[in-house]
């Protein structure tokens, strides 16, 4: 199944988790953002930590995206690289933004 596919079809329980999580800015980027998701793909998240958010919290949360959508999940939480900021800044839509548009059937927000 293609990121994209996994995201949309759960998104509820996304969203849940990322609330129970503290996670309240969430961006999608990479592929799945451009609409180019293969199902070899990863989903790349881009999240701004609450405050007191350890990687023990970041590796849960992958872990429990990852067993929910049975895709691969990276999530970034600081600019590490320019091509990586390059990257998000190109390519990142708001999360909630995005699940929107898939729900409304239009396969990739703008």
């Amino acid at each position: 199944m293609r990121p994209s596919e996994a995201l949309a079809r759960h998104r509820v329980e996304v969203l849940r988790i990322l609330d129970a999580a503290g996670v309240q800015s969430v961006r999608v980027f990479g592929s799945v953002a451009r609409g180019e998701d293969t199902e070899e793909s990863d989903l790349d998240l881009w999240i701004d930590a609450p405050p007191g958010f350890t990687l023990l919290d970041l590796g849960r949360l992958i872990a429990d995206l990852k067993e929910l959508l049975g895709v691969p999940v990276d999530i970034g939480t600081g600019f590490r690289t320019q091509r990586i900021a390059d990257d998000v800044a190109r390519d990142a839509k708001p999360l909630r933004v995005w699940l929107a548009s898939m729900a409304d059937g239009e396969g990739n927000a703008t």
